[in-house]
Order: C-alpha cells, then sequence, then structure tokens
C-alpha cells in the first residue's frame, strides 16, 4: 500500500475545481477531496499543492505548471488537461499530445509517481456538441497509448455512464458539480487502492428526460452557454492577450484529513 508526502495536481478547470465550492466559497474539486482521502488513510501529514488554472491548455501546464511543479518535488502528481484544447478553433491533436508526453516525463523524471484520466463524452454531457464526439475519441485513443508508454495509470471517465447524469454537472454541464467531483475523488482513490475505496464510484441512474424536456433543456443551454462560447472563441481569435488567473495552490501545505467529506 502505497503512502504518499507531497502531492501535486496540474490541469485546467476541472482540477481547479470550478462550481465545487468549498463553505468559504474557493473551488473544492476531486483533486482537494483526494488529497483530504489520502490524508485520512494512506498518507498521514500529506502535504498538497495544485497548479491547475482554469481554462488553460496543455501547452501552459507544459510550460507554467511542470516548472513549478517539479520545484516542489512530488511523490505523487495527477495531470488532466486537454478538453480546452479540443474545444478551440486551433486544436492540434499532436502538438496537444506532445506538450501532455513532456509534462508526464518531466514529472516521472523528478520521481513522481503520475496518474492520469479521460474525459466524459462530450456527446453525453453536451449532445448539443456531439459533432466532436470523433476528434475527442482520437485524442482519448493516443491518449492511452501515451499513457501506457509511460506506464500512467489512468482513470476511464470516457465511456461512463456519468457523462449522461445530469446530477454530476453543475448548471453549465462542462463543470461536476460536489457530487461529481467526489465520484471522480473516489474513482481516483480506487485508482490508487487507497483503503474503503468504492470500485462503484462510476455507477449512476442517469436521469430520464421526455423528448420535449429533452429538447428544451438543449436550447435553454445553447442559448446561455453554448452561443456566448462560440461568440467568445470568433471575439478571442483577435483580441489582445488577457491576464490568466493564477493557481489557488501554489504551495505545498498540510492537508486536512476531513475536508473531503465538507457538504
Amino acid at each position: 500500500m502505497a503512502s504518499w508526502s507531497r502531492y501535486v495536481a496540474l490541469g485546467d478547470s476541472q482540477t481547479e475545481g470550478l462550481n465545487d465550492l468549498a463553505p468559504d466559497g474557493t473551488p473544492r474539486g476531486w483533486a482537494d477531496r483526494l488529497a483530504a482521502r489520502l490524508a485520512g488513510t494512506t498518507s498521514p501529514g500529506l502535504h498538497y499543492a495544485n497548479l491547475a488554472v482554469r481554462g488553460c491548455r496543455a501547452r501552459h501546464v507544459r510550460e507554467v505548471q511542470l516548472p513549478r511543479a517539479i520545484d516542489l518535488s512530488p511523490d505523487l502528481a495527477s495531470v488532466a488537461v486537454g478538453m480546452n484544447d479540443l474545444l478551440r478553433h486551433d486544436y492540434d491533436v499532436t502538438a496537444t499530445l506532445a506538450d501532455i508526453e513532456t509534462t508526464i516525463a518531466g514529472l516521472q523524471e523528478s520521481g513522481a509517481h503520475v496518474v492520469s484520466m479521460t474525459n466524459p463524452d462530450i456527446a453525453k454531457m453536451l449532445p448539443a456538441m456531439g459533432w466532436l464526439a470523433g476528434r475527442q475519441r482520437v485524442f482519448h485513443d493516443r491518449l492511452r497509448a501515451l499513457h501506457q508508454r509511460y506506464d500512467v495509470p489512468t482513470l476511464e471517465l470516457a465511456g461512463q455512464p456519468l457523462g449522461a447524469a445530469r446530477e454530476l454537472w453543475s448548471h453549465d454541464r462542462i463543470h461536476g458539480s460536489a457530487e461529481g467531483h467526489r465520484r471522480v475523488a473516489e474513482g481516483m482513490a480506487w485508482l490508487l487502492d487507497v483503503p474503503g475505496s468504492d470500485e462503484r464510484w462510476a455507477e449512476v441512474d442517469p436521469s430520464r428526460l421526455g423528448p420535449v424536456r429533452l429538447v428544451l433543456g438543449e436550447l435553454g443551454w445553447a442559448r446561455t452557454f453554448l452561443g456566448p462560447w462560440l461568440t467568445g472563441q470568433v471575439v478571442h481569435r483577435h483580441a489582445p492577450p488577457r491576464a490568466r488567473a493564477v493557481c489557488k495552490r501554489p504551495d505545498l501545505r498540510p492537508v486536512e484529513a476531513d475536508a473531503a467529506d465538507e457538504a
């Protein structure tokens, strides 16, 4: 049974924990929950840093987060990135995977045990964007091959019914709800063989919507989120660079072992 002393999480808004808020209003998310689970079981005294930045792409993880992570000398690191690349107009699967490979290799060379994950099926989460399903399948196939080459344990979110379970996603259907983040944390605990982890972490009973409610729901979501997002993609091509948000936990700090169970 492995024990860890320094855990560093790298990635984008999912790892930051957007829309899963702690009692003080700050993002929590699956990585915070996993750190608390580890601290309360196999890894008492665990120190944890979260370098994830919302909206970031694989290049940012390689150029900004990786050097900081290496400075922190983690013995456990998680890397979850790529969806923000896949959703963009200038997506390049080869370049994205090259950035991810450099990140994984750099962490492993520094002595970290690296874990990762695939993403939920976008066609289940967002039926209106089902046209991206083929692009995502190619990305996942190549990502799995990369993980296999580097012997990276991978939590499979792709192909799981949880992608269609509305209760596991927040109002924007892109970021997990509190329960969704709890499920991912449970899955990562299971991947790391944490005592008491539930191998049924992905089992759900997806919400059943009639065709009328389903169509109305899709139209409402498209008006509220998809339209503004597509407009932003067009504007972003010509807009000057914007200041990027900073990560929420840049330094290794002790973990409160009971934080994972906060409402």
